[in-house]
């Protein structure tokens, strides 16, 4: 039952199984691993080196050997074949264990209609005396047999309520037509599962209570002599006990009558069977049906080899009585050759065969009972035969209506399923683009606006009662870009912004538009939290230490930073339709601002009320005392040194040195009251 391992269907069975009980990431590691894509179609070939790649990452990723995998990937291939649809097909093989595993070779010659491309074990049963049997499994792919002991346990299990032990007692490989194949040979022994219900019912069965009153009967007669006479049972009476023992199946047993002389005459039989041989142990040719001997025109002469005219397809076997006898069970399919067949038939596809093995023993002949292996109606053009010739009894008329309309439904699922797996890949991509047009989007507006303006709602201003800003500028920055070319400009500013940008994420703090030299950021907007000023301060003092690492493009010295920062109330909301922005409006943006013009180059200049927030802040800072600001006339300011309970890496963000185990760990910032999205960066419009 290994029935489709060049389609997808396999391929699909086994990320079901993986999906299924190891889960989705378990999957996608195994599949990158074995470099193997995501999604196999049903009625796609694919090479058989992609599920063995995908059975040993499997061994390896899941640390289990390859036999319990493949044990396990046979169970589970039994059940997902019974959820794809093939549960009545598998049920109706065979009423035991040994005519199921007889018919699995019919049902894979069946399969191969539909699956021209398949290339499927063989199965040979035989029976023990013991009860036991021995199961030749026959393949061209080897290492895959530790699945059949998995399919054929749970087919056994579920069908016939019977618990399998297998194990393998010879491996060989046997030279046949096309090479290697590997021969496996299990011994089956089978154990009978009851359940304690099916105990106390069998205990009490009519049969069992019936043989105890016989028993009790029968002493009673032999008490009491000859006195009590026997009681004739009534027809019915038998046909009810009939079927009792048989627990309520008539019994199969019967003997057949044959009569003393055959009455059909050869031509009849010729006529009535078409397409049948008999050869005997030397493989000459002793009758053939009319049909046949029409294509292959040689069979007229009796007594010619069949080996000459043809072939053996399936089983792959040598073309000898023997190795027939050997797969006797088996479904034989037979081609006729090229170079024997009239010079009308050369330049079409060669006649296939197909049949059963009737091994005569009286007459020491091989009976060949087949028919034409035609699929579709095309097949049967290009062999210019007609429906007509096909003998009214034999299905195979109706077979290759029928598979006509199988394949074009196929081929239409087919179309659908690369239909589906195309929208999948489109819609994935998809999926990819809206992740980065959303990332766009949120680094432009907070996201929660962001949100709401794409579902079409208005977004109302907000009043901050408390929120801190920051305004930066770089010292002498109109004469540096007098002196430089343009892209000099962008390279500096880029790479003072991109440290910038970085610090806004380890300290949590939200990007302000930037305009020239000119940065900005808050703390508490768009979410209000308590900790603002301290966020913000620790953002200044690691502005202040990665512009060292910026290079004036003139001096070639680190640039200096003028830093400010004011504490007050603000409102926000969105202005514009076309390109809105998130904007800031309030007195605690200009004064913000003219703490940096006034400031001085590398310190942080702090507003009163920013000082206040950060007083008791284990924060060092110094008073600068009253200074003329323009438009506000005279503030108290102070300036920031630094932080007194944090390090320089700690300011930056930068990886740190575990004392005890040596490894690198990323620094941990303080736990904060309100969580919010670090990846937002917006425009805000300052209203000066």
């Amino acid at each position: 039952m290994c029935l489709l391992l060049q389609y997808g269907f396999i391929n699909t069975c086994l990320k079901s199984l993986v999906v299924e009980k190891y889960g989705e990431e378990t999957w996608e590691k195994l599949r990158l691993q074995a470099g193997v894509q995501d999604s196999f179609l049903t009625f796609e070939v694919y090479k058989d080196e992609i599920t063995m790649q995908l059975v040993d990452k499997a061994c390896k990723i899941l640390g289990v050997p390859a036999d319990m995998v493949l044990r396990e990937f046979g169970e589970y291939f039994f059940e997902f074949c019974k959820r794809s649809g093939y549960d009545h097909m598998l049920r109706t093989l065979g009423g035991n264990l040994y005519e199921f595993i007889e018919n699995l070779d019919a049902l894979h010659s069946y399969l191969s209609l539909s699956y021209q491309e398949m290339n499927a074990p063989s199965f040979r049963v035989e029976k023990n005396e013991d009860g036991s049997m021995h199961l030749h499994y026959y393949s061209d792919r080897r290492g895959l047999c530790h699945i059949v002991p998995g399919i054929i346990g749970a087919a056994a299990l579920d069908f016939f309520n019977i618990e399998l032990s297998m194990e393998i007692v010879n491996q060989t490989e046997e030279e046949e037509r096309t090479g290697k194949k590997e021969h496996i040979v299990f011994l089956v022994t089978q154990n009978p599962v009851f359940s304690y219900k099916e105990r106390n019912e069998f205990s009490s069965s009519p049969q069992y209570v019936a043989d105890s009153d016989l028993e009790k009967s029968k002493n009673a007669v032999r008490d009491r002599g000859s006195s009590v006479c026997p009681v004739k049972k009534s027809h019915w009476k038998t046909i009810r006990g009939i079927i009792t023992l048989g627990r309520g199946k008539l019994l199969r047993g019967f003997d057949p009558v044959y009569p003393k002389s055959l009455w059909i005459d050869t031509k009849t039989f010729c006529n009535g069977l078409p397409f049948h041989m008999v050869f005997d142990k030397e493989l000459r040719v002793k009758q053939a049906g009319v049909s046949i001997q029409k294509i292959v025109p040689g069979l007229r002469t009796m007594g010619i080899c069949l080996d000459h005219y043809f072939s053996i397809v399936h089983p792959e076997v040598p073309f000898t009585i023997s190795s027939i006898q050997k797969f006797i069970n088996s479904q034989f399919v037979f081609q006729t050759r090229r170079e024997m067949m009239p010079e009308s038939w050369k330049q079409r596809p060669m006649l296939e065969l197909r049949g059963q093995m009737i091994w005569m023993e009286s007459l020491q002949c091989m009976l060949y009972l087949c028919s034409p292996l035609l699929r579709t109606l095309h097949e049967l053009e290009e062999r210019q035969m007609h429906i007509a010739d096909i003998a009214p009894h034999d299905v195979t008329r109706d077979l290759i209506l029928l598979n006509q309309q199988r394949l074009a439904e196929m081929e239409l699922s087919n179309q659908l399923e690369r239909k589906k797996e195309e929208l999948r890949i489109l819609s994935k991509h998809l999926e990819e683009e809206k992740k980065k047009t959303e990332a766009l989007l949120y680094a432009m507006l907070p996201q929660h606006v962001a949100n709401q303006l794409k579902e079409g709602k208005r977004v109302e201003a907000g009043e901050f009662k408390e929120c801190t800003i920051l305004f930066s500028d770089v010292v002498t920055f109109t004469n540096i870009c007098a002196q430089c070319e343009p892209i000099q400009i962008v390279l500096m500013l880029n790479s003072m912004y991109l440290r910038f940008d970085r610090l806004t994420t380890v300290h949590d703090v939200y990007k302000v538009e930037t305009i020239g030299d000119a940065y900005m950021v808050v703390g508490g907007v768009p979410v209000p939290v308590s900790t603002h000023a301290e966020r913000v301060a620790n953002f200044a003092l690691g502005m202040i230490i990665a512009a060292k690492d910026v290079q004036n493009p003139v001096s070639g010295n680190p640039i200096q930073i003028r830093v400010g920062i004011h504490t007050g109330p603000v409102l926000a909301g969105v202005v514009g339709e076309k390109m809105p922005r998130y904007c800031l409006f309030g007195d605690t943006v200009n004064i913000a601002s003219r703490m940096e013009s006034h400031g001085v180059p590398s310190k942080i200049h702090l507003s009163s009320s920013a000082y206040q927030c950060l007083k008791y802040k284990n924060f060092e800072m110094t008073e600068r005392g009253e200074i003329e600001v323009k438009g506000k006339g005279k503030m108290h300011t102070y300036f920031l040194i630094r932080n007194k309970t944090a390090t320089e890496n700690e300011i930056m963000g930068r990886p740190m040195k575990d004392l005890d185990s040596g490894h690198e760990s990323a620094q941990v910032k303080p736990a904060t009251e309100e969580p919010r999205n670090r990846n937002i960066r917006s425009n805000f419009c300052t209203l000066l």
